[in-house]
Parts: structure tokens; C-alpha cells; sequence
């Protein structure tokens, strides 16, 4: 899922160019529009305000022109990886501070790259701006890949999905110093290379349908996901056997370059291996 966030003063037009991008757009496309305020959504009017007085975390109203929820506890990311499974793209209105490639009109200050700027959303050339979201890197999940070999033209051949995921693991023992983040930098041609050849070996084998590898890169925080290793198999057996020669062939084969920070310290992990 190829994702963007439009920013602007109100009188910018960033909602018309959202809806501009979602009609141009190629694929199916999610909006996620920043609010002051929760609206009120639902007929009544407190419906659901009583539901989340009540304790529940999120709240869904469904009928029969569609459905809605409200809740307190999601953040931007978890959002964009709840929608990356089922779409191909989402276009973010407002949220100015969350670093993702940005449309900025009217001088808005932002802390993603500039895709486009603009006065307002009438000087926005559309064809250079869905060229350039097709550009894009695309935001990878687990769930996302899992999605993927599941569409598999093999996938009524499959009775087995396996999955790795590597984590930033925060320490090793109790008395060590914590991990704070670890950066990952990469040849990025020479990485994408290294990776499919691996996934085309591994895919060659008896009984394995479709492998599929994602290793992030840039500031990743303690806790949160680094690599996913997904394959679609037969059985059993030839799906968790993949899936462990893959991890071990990314970490052997793809060069990709770990920079770890504790809170002491920061150092790269192939200087002291």
C-alpha cells in the first residue's frame, strides 16, 4: 500500500485534492482525514459515547449503507497497517507531524519528504503527483504479505502459510543496557536483487508455492517490527523449513547494515561482530 498525507490550511482545497487523488487513483484507495474532535456519529447522538463510557476501546455502528467506528486508543500506523492488507493505497488529510511523503499547500510546516507544493490544490499537477505516489516504497505488513500469497494463482494448492518475524529485541539479559532503536541502512538495487533471487530458489522447491521477504530500513524502535519472512506451501513440514532457510539466507545473503542505540551508547553491530 502506497501511502501520503495531504496538509494545508482550510482554505487550501486539501480535502478536493484527496478527492481528486481517490477518483485518479488506480486501485482501491483509503482516506484518513485528522479531526479536532470525535464527531457525533451515530443517529442518536450518544449511542456510542455510552458504549465507550462504558469501557469498550473502540465502538462499531453497521448499517445498511455501511459502517463506522469510533475509539480513543488507535494511532496513525496502526491504522495504515490495519488498511495495507486490503488496499492499494490511503491518502492521509492533515496529520502534518507523522513523517510520511507529503502534498504541502499553503506553506504548511511538515516532517515528511515533499512529494508536490503548491499555493493551493488547483496548481497541483495530478498525472506528475499519482506518478510519483506509484513511485512510491510501499508500506509492508505481516498481514499485508500474508494477503499477498493468498491471492496466489497456487493458493488452492497450499494447505500451510508459515511466517517469521524479526523484532528489535530490547535486551539480551536483565542487567543489560537497553536498546533504544536499531537503523538499518542498505544497497537498495543490490538488496532487491538478493532478495528475489532468494525467494525464487526457495519457491523452486518440491511442494512451495510462493515465498515472499521484507526487511525494513531507516530508525526502528524497540519493540517494533524489522523483517518478515511469509511462505505458502503444501504441508506443513516444507513451510516452516522454507521459512527458516529464508530468515537465515536474508541475514547470510542481503547486505543490510544494523546500527544499534542503547541508551549509553550507539554503534554499528558489524564493527564489534
Amino acid at each position: 500500500m502506497k501511502a501520503i498525507a495531504v496538509v494545508g490550511p482550510s482554505d487550501t482545497g486539501k480535502t478536493t485534492l484527496v478527492e481528486r487523488l481517490a477518483d485518479r487513483l488506480d486501485g482501491s484507495v483509503a482516506t484518513i482525514k485528522h479531526l479536532d474532535h470525535a464527531p457525533t456519529i451515530d443517529t442518536e447522538g450518544k449511542d456510542t459515547a455510552r458504549h465507550r463510557a462504558a469501557g469498550a476501546r473502540v465502538t462499531y455502528g453497521l448499517s445498511d449503507d455501511g459502517w463506522f467506528a469510533t475509539g480513543a486508543e488507535r494511532s496513525l500506523p496502526d491504522l495504515l497497517d490495519d488498511l495495507a492488507p486490503e488496499h492499494d493505497y490511503a491518502l492521509v488529510e492533515g496529520f502534518s507531524s507523522h513523517g510520511l511523503p507529503t502534498v504541502v499547500l499553503g506553506g504548511r510546516e511538515h516532517t515528511g519528504p515533499e512529494l508536490a507544493t503548491a499555493t493551493d490544490a488547483d496548481e497541483i499537477d495530478l498525472d506528475a503527483l499519482c506518478t510519483g505516489i506509484d513511485d512510491l516504497e510501499p508500506r509492508v505488513t505481516l498481514a499485508s504479505l500474508v494477503q499477498d500469497v493468498k491471492r496466489s494463482p497456487q493458493a488452492d494448492r497450499a494447505g500451510a502459510i508459515a511466517t517469521f518475524t524479526g523484532r528489535v529485541r530490547v535486551k539480551d539479559a536483565p542487567d543489560d543496557d537497553p536498546t533504544e532503536a536499531l537503523e538499518f541502512e542498505t544497497y537498495r538495487e543490490v538488496a532487491d536483487e538478493r532478495l528475489y533471487a532468494i525467494e525464487t530458489e526457495l519457491e523452486a522447491r518440491e511442494g512451495v508455492h510462493e515465498v515472499l521477504t521484507h526487511h525494513r530500513v531507516g530508525r526502528i524502535a524497540a519493540g517494533e517490527d524489522i523483517v518478515f519472512v511469509v511462505v505458502l506451501a503444501g504441508h506443513r513440514s516444507e513451510a516452516f523449513s522454507t521459512v527458516e532457510d529464508g530468515i537465515d539466507r536474508l541475514k547470510d545473503e542481503v547486505p543490510i547494515f544494523k546500527k544499534e542505540r542503547t541508551s549509553d551508547e550507539q554503534f554499528w553491530v558489524h564493527d564489534r561482530a
